[in-house]
């Protein structure tokens, strides 16, 4: 899915972007003529993926951000208001996993709170920390991403899928869905956009390519579409590919 062709310039954060789909949408967002600090908790990965990208003429900025350390978090937020006071773009796609088979109630919870303090508290420390930067952006949008395995509307992989596998990621991504809703009813009226993306399943580790997952640009596409609505667009939503998600 291509994004809209317009004037996107600005400054835009991608978490978790060393890899996979948030790779691909610090690529794509590059590409659009944006400046974008790709975050990562290593430093060295995120130095060495900036580089890949900087290394095609992007404007590509390495940043060590790990989104389940407030105080890492921080640190960012104020590199970025140093270097550009104000940040256009926020995309949260840091994300822990769970074991596939695991279930509520057999759920290791101390596990199930890293996986938490990730997924939910990682983006909404992100959005505390860089909202006052997006404010001061003329076209400020936050992009969650999110999964269907959050909503009840995904028939494969959702909440109500027989097994209730993969508990702990399910919840930590439904919590996200209703973050996204509280955050853009609070900022309604300021211009600032915010919204939940699933991009889908996507071939991000070896094999998922047979199991039907589509290539990365694809899924990558979804969340930069997100990342350059225009003023009219929606919020608070829950979208694959440009088109609204049931949850």
């Amino acid at each position: 899915m291509a994004t809209e062709e317009r004037d996107v310039r600005g400054v835009a954060l991608v978490t978790g972007g060393a890899r996979g789909i948030g790779f691909e949408v610090v690529r794509q967002l590059a590409q659009q003529g944006r400046t974008v600090i790709l975050g990562a908790r290593d430093p060295e990965k995120a130095g060495a993926a900036a580089k890949e990208l900087a290394d095609d003429g992007l404007d590509v900025r390495a940043g060590t951000l790990e989104v389940a350390d407030g105080a890492s978090v921080r640190g960012l937020a104020d590199r970025v208001a140093g270097e550009f006071g104000k940040l256009d773009v926020l995309v949260n796609n840091a994300a822990a996993f769970a074991d596939w088979s695991e279930t509520a109630s057999g759920a290791d919870l101390d596990a199930s709170r890293a996986v938490l303090d990730t997924n939910l508290f990682g983006t909404w420390r992100a959005c505390q920390a860089f909202l006052p930067l997006i404010r001061q952006s003329d076209q400020g949008r936050i992009v969650n991403v999110a999964s269907g395995s959050g909503s009840h509307g995904d028939p494969q992989f959702g909440l109500s899928t027989p097994g209730g596998m993969a508990a702990s990621y399910a919840v930590s991504k439904a919590a996200v869905l209703a973050l996204t809703s509280k955050l853009a009813a609070e900022l309604e009226g300021t211009g600032i956009l915010i919204n939940a993306v699933d991009p889908g399943l996507t071939a991000t580790a070896p094999g998922m390519d047979e199991m039907g997952a589509r290539p990365i640009p694809a899924g990558a596409s979804s969340v930069a579409w997100a990342a350059t609505l225009p003023d009219d667009g929606p919020s608070g939503g829950f979208f694959r590919d440009g088109e609204p998600m049931p949850w």
